[in-house]
């Protein structure tokens, strides 16, 4: 019924479930194809293209799996995002932003390590260059 609720006016709208009778008056404005505005019927299509990608990407099955995989388990996870996120194959209990200072420490390290590799690289040509001329 949600897609048929509310329509737009001039047309009587089937009561929806549990509905309280003064709703039946309202309707929606109707759908604007002049200045871009979305219709109806572009709303639908991109909810089935998105529906489609989800699809063919294999993210519907697999979250399907994972809320089987939930429902299935005999006693009821106290953190369910973490169930999810453990049975996606996502890391529990990292510090992120511990990862990123060492990340940050390490890219440091490296540059001064190649600062330092072109520096005794230069030195040997110099020192070469030096006995080529001795």
């Amino acid at each position: 019924w949600l897609k048929t609720w509310p329509k737009p006016c001039g047309e009587t709208p089937a009561a929806p479930p549990r509905q309280p009778r003064r709703r039946l008056r309202r309707c929606a404005p109707a759908p604007r194809l002049a200045d871009g505005a979305m219709s109806y019927e572009t709303a639908d299509s991109q909810k089935e293209e998105f529906r489609k990608y989800l699809e063919k990407n294999g993210i519907i099955s697999q979250l399907t799996r994972v809320l089987v995989g939930l429902y299935e388990e005999p006693e009821r996870p106290q953190n369910a995002i973490d169930y999810i996120k453990k049975y996606l194959g996502a890391p529990t209990g990292v510090d992120v932003e511990e990862l990123r200072a060492e990340n940050d420490e390490l890219k440091r390290q490296n540059a001064d390590l190649e600062a330092k590799v072109a520096s005794l690289t230069q030195q040997l040509k110099e020192l070469e260059a030096e006995q080529a001329e001795g």
